[in-house]
């Protein structure tokens, strides 16, 4: 059974930074494209098995994908946040081999982020 857990949300400040986690269970993240989702439909970040990363507009230079094979995290580093960030924030990863970013097959419960003034 796949799960996938995020981790690391919370309140900050505007400007300031936040790392969040998605860890897995039943499933190896190294071998899958990962996603970082918003408000459970916007897409914000995108790794995919071979690390080819893609970033929406609005964040990038401000956001880092990456992987942490290791401990089988995808992680999201998030600097400079502003108060639109403001989202529930998703990973979610699909079984197919090279999906499209609505291809979805696993999604995680969420962690909350809220940057204030």
């Amino acid at each position: 059974q796949v799960q996938l857990v995020e981790s690391g949300g919370g309140l900050v400040q505007a400007g300031g930074s936040l790392r969040l986690s998605c860890a897995a269970s039943g499933i190896n993240l190294s071998l899958n494209t990962v996603g970082w989702y918003r408000q459970g439909r916007e897409l914000v970040a995108r790794i995919d098995s071979i690390g080819r990363t893609f970033y929406e507009g609005s964040v990038q230079g401000r956001f880092t994908i990456s992987r942490d094979n290791d401990k089988n995290t995808v992680n999201l580093q998030m600097n400079s946040l502003k108060l639109v960030d403001t989202a529930m924030y998703y990973c979610a990863t699909s079984d197919l081999p090279d999906p499209q970013p609505d291809e979805n097959d696993h999604w995680g419960q969420g962690t909350q982020v809220t940057v204030s003034l």
